[in-house]
């Protein structure tokens, strides 16, 4: 760590170090502030905190600087049942904030404070890493869809967003056209098994292609089940060009 190399930080003892070092830009969203942190520590599945109980708190580097040492200092916190506990790390030298952040990872990391999270027993996922960033997936308002919406939008109808073409049916559409019973389904090509880009995963082999062939067969179903009541039913890849599936849409929404 930095408590030792104290040559460059001698330089700030009548001034503050620069802000570059350790302030961050003012107004960034909470998405942004935690990839940040990611990158820090070399990926979100590094940032854990384990508690008592075996439970887990994703935490943070904090970076301050005193004003009677002109230091900047690095501090582990995180949240606990509403408390926010913080651990001294120790100082930092580094002429920026992202250089600052990465060494208070690498100091709890030296001091084990931090490390990955264990997969739950009995849990689908072969490691944290794929648990989390299987649960990070959208499951509506992704970039595709806005898209598309967006194009849609533009040309002067209007739907319904993430909702059941039919009450009673526990099938949700991306898009609904209420009057022209027509339904948009945008399909991710890993989830929904895509012809052209799907790539079976590396492991837990039998367990994904099962997954796979069950969410295929749904599609089918409901395919089926909402023709039958009259809806004409749009699937979209989402690796599809926007403005063609917009277009799709379009003529059949206007019956074209």
């Amino acid at each position: 760590m930095t408590d030792t190399r104290r040559g460059r930080q001698s330089g700030w003892n009548d001034q503050p170090p620069p802000t570059r070092a350790w302030k961050g830009r003012a107004g960034r969203s909470r998405e942004a502030l935690a990839a940040e942190q990611d990158r820090a520590a070399g990926g979100r599945q590094g940032r854990y905190v384990r508690l008592d109980d075996d439970r887990y708190a994703l935490a943070s580097v904090e970076l301050k600087v005193l004003p009677h040492t002109r230091r900047i200092r690095a501090y582990l916190r995180w949240s606990d049942k509403g408390r926010s506990p913080a651990k001294y790390l120790g100082q930092v030298d580094n002429d920026t904030r992202a250089a600052n952040l990465a060494a208070g990872w690498e100091a709890a990391r030296s001091r084990g404070l931090v490390g990955s999270r264990p997969v739950p027993q009995g849990s689908w996922a072969s490691s944290d890493a794929v648990r989390t960033s299987m649960r990070g997936n959208r499951g509506k308002d992704t970039k595709p869809e806005l898209r598309l919406r967006s194009l849609i939008h533009r040309e002067g109808l209007r739907y319904r967003v993430s909702t059941r073409p039919l009450p009673d049916l526990r099938r949700t559409a991306d898009l609904v056209f209420t009057k022209a019973h027509v339904a948009v389904f945008v399909d991710g090509c890993f989830w929904h098994g895509c012809p052209e880009h799907h790539r079976p995963a590396t492991q837990n082999l039998e367990f994904w292609r099962d997954k796979i062939e069950v969410n295929r067969s749904r599609d089918e179903e409901t395919n089926r089940r909402l023709s039958e009541a009259g809806w004409i039913v749009i699937r979209i890849w989402e690796h599809e060009d926007p403005v063609d599936a917009a277009r799709r849409v379009i003529a059949a929404v206007r019956g074209q």
